[in-house]
């Protein structure tokens, strides 16, 4: 299984995720943000995008919000922007 280890915040709504297999990628949450749906709508405000943490091996804010490890990891390598074994810029 894996597991997001490490979140550095990026420009924006972008961060650099790091992952238990040594894979990293910056992924953007701007569309999720942009969506204004109930969950993801307290995401506007940078303060409270801030406030994400790792919570079983998950990216998760204190709305309850979280993406999975595996969801994240897939989305960025469907994107092509997962990369093995380096930092991310």
């Amino acid at each position: 299984m894996i597991k997001l280890i490490e979140v550095e915040p990026k420009e924006g709504y972008q961060r650099a995720l790091r992952f238990s297999d040594g894979a990293a990628g910056v992924f953007d949450f701007a569309p999720f943000v942009d969506a204004n749906a109930p969950m993801t709508a307290s995401l506007r405000d940078p303060a409270f995008f801030a406030r994400h943490c790792i919570e079983l091996a998950a990216l998760a804010w204190p709305n309850g919000l979280d993406f999975s490890a595996g969801s994240l990891h897939r989305r960025l390598e469907c994107a092509g922007k997962l990369v093995h074994g380096k930092r991310v810029a």
